[in-house]
C-alpha cells in the first residue's frame, strides 16, 4: 500500500489506487469452515500465517485469542511473539546462522519449533542447544510427494537425524506438506493427496518410534489436503494458510468458490486502446505480483479476474498482461469490451493470495455484502502486515 495514512478512507472510492482489500466476512467464513473440519477430524489446527502475515487476520481464527500458528519467516515469529503467540512452528528449513534468533525467542518463553531434513542441520541445532543450555524443538521434514524438501519415510538418514536431535533433547516430531496437491484437480485427487500426506507422516513417525525415539507431533497440511482429508489417524495437527483468503488457483482446483475469495486489489481505469481490445489500469505486477498460477489450469485467469467495485465479476473480463505499473484488461475470446469510463474503479481477484498480499503493506477492510444502490463498499478498518525476513 502507499505510505500515506488511510484512516480517512470511508469507502473503496476514497483511497488512492492501487490498494489491497480484505473482506472480513469472508475471512471469518473461511476460517470457520476449516476449524469445523479440524474439530471433526480430531486434530489441532495450526494456521499458517504466511498468507496474510497479519495479527489482525490471525485474531479472527480463534475467537480473538492466540492459537498455535505456523510461520514462514523469523520476522513473523518475532511479530507474533510480540502479539502474545507462544506456540509457533517455523516451517522453513533452518539455516544455522538463524539459530541465535530462535534461541532469543525460546528464552522469551515462546515454544518455537524449527524444521530440518539433514544430519548437518540436526548437528547445528544440537550444538546450538547445548551452547545455549536450552532445548531447541525440532521437527524432521518428511517428503510425501517429491515436491520440495524432506526425507522419505524409508530414508536411512531419518533415524540418524532423529538420534542426533534426541541426544540433545530436541526431537519434537515430524512434519510434511503435500505441495503437489496444488496440482490436484477435483475432490478425488485431493483426497488421494491427503491420504498420501498422512500415510507418509505416520510411517515416518512409526519408524522413529520403532528405533526407540519419541515422536510427539505428527504434522500435516496444505490448503487442498486440509479441506479434503477424511481420516487423520496417527496425525496430531493440521496446517493450512491460503484458506483464510483463498485465490483463483484454489478456485480452479475446486477447493473453494469464487465467492470465497477474500482478497482483491482495487485499481483505476487510466486508458483505452480499442484498436487492440485493451482497457488499461494503474495496477500492474507491482500490485498483483507476477504469479501466473492459473496458466496451467483448464481456465487461465491471466493475472487476475476483474470485478466491479462491489465485488461482482464482470463477465469475461480478465487482466491478461502486466507491466510494472500498468495492467491490461481484455475479454475472453474477443468479446466486446464493457463500457468502463476513465476513472472507473475495479477490483481484481488474484491468482495467488500470498504473492499478491506481499505486494502491499496492509489491507483496507470491508465487511460482507456492499451497500445497496451500487454504492462503494464502506471501509471498516485497516490491517497491517508483517514484512521482512
Amino acid at each position: 500500500m502507499n505510505t500515506h495514512p488511510r484512516a480517512a478512507a470511508r469507502t473503496l472510492a476514497d483511497p488512492d489506487t492501487p490498494f489491497a482489500v480484505v473482506d472480513r466476512h469472508k475471512v471469518l467464513r473461511n476460517a470457520a469452515r476449516l476449524a469445523a473440519r479440524a474439530e471433526r477430524l480430531g486434530v489441532t489446527l495450526r494456521p499458517h500465517v504466511k498468507t496474510a502475515k497479519s495479527l489482525d487476520v490471525a485474531a479472527l481464527l480463534h475467537g480473538g485469542a492466540p492459537c498455535p500458528v505456523t510461520v514462514s519467516t523469523l520476522a513473523e515469529a518475532e511479530a507474533f511473539a510480540d502479539g502474545g503467540y507462544t506456540d509457533i512452528t517455523y516451517a522453513v528449513g533452518i539455516a544455522p546462522h538463524k539459530l541465535p534468533r530462535v534461541v532469543d525467542l525460546l528464552r522469551r518463553g515462546v515454544v518455537l519449533r524449527v524444521l530440518l531434513d539433514s544430519p548437518e542441520q540436526a548437528e547445528a541445532v544440537a550444538e546450538a542447544a547445548r551452547a545455549a543450555g536450552t532445548a531447541i524443538p525440532a521437527q524432521i521434514e518428511i517428503d510425501c510427494d517429491g515436491h520440495r524438501g524432506g526425507l522419505r519415510p524409508g530414508d536411512p538418514a531419518l533415524v540418524t537425524v532423529g538420534r542426533i536431535l534426541h541426544e540433545a533433547a530436541c526431537l519434537d516430531g515430524v512434519l510434511t506438506h503435500a505441495g503437489e496437491s496444488y496440482f490436484a484437480y477435483g475432490a478425488e485427487a485431493q483426497r488421494a493427496a491427503a491420504d498420501a500426506e498422512r500415510d507418509a507422516a505416520v510411517a515416518a513417525a512409526d519408524r522413529l518410534r520403532a528405533a526407540g525415539l519419541p515422536v510427539d507431533v505428527v504434522s500435516v497440511g496444505s490448503t487442498p489436503t486440509a479441506h479434503a482429508a477424511e481420516g487423520l489417524g496417527g496425525v496430531t495437527e493440521l496446517r493450512a494458510g491460503n484458506y483464510v483468503f483463498f485465490d483463483l488457483v484454489m478456485a480452479g482446483l475446486g477447493v473453494c468458490d469464487l465467492d470465497d475469495l477474500a482478497l482483491s486489489v482495487v485499481v483505476t481505469v487510466i486508458g483505452h486502446r480499442p484498436e487492440h481490445g485493451w482497457i488499461m489500469t494503474d495496477g500492474g505486477w507491482m500490485a498483483m505480483s507476477r504469479d501466473r498460477g492459473t496458466a496451467a489450469q483448464p481456465l487461465d485467469q491471466g493475472y487476475g479476474l476483474v470485478t466491479d467495485l462491489a465485488g461482482t465479476p464482470i463477465p469475461d473480463l480478465v487482466m491478461t498482461a502486466a507491466s510494472q505499473e500498468h495492467g491490461t484488461l481484455t475479454t475472453r475470446d474477443g468479446a466486446p469490451l464493457p463500457d468502463l469510463p476513465l476513472g472507473t474503479r475495479l477490483r481484481v481477484l488474484p491468482n495467488h493470495a500470498c504473492a499478491t498480499a506481499a505486494q502491499h503493506r496492509g489491507y483496507l477492510v470491508v465487511d460482507g455484502p456492499s451497500a445497496a444502490g451500487g454504492e462503494a463498499p464502506a471501509v471498516v478498518d485497516e490491517w497491517h502486515r508483517v514484512t521482512g525476513w
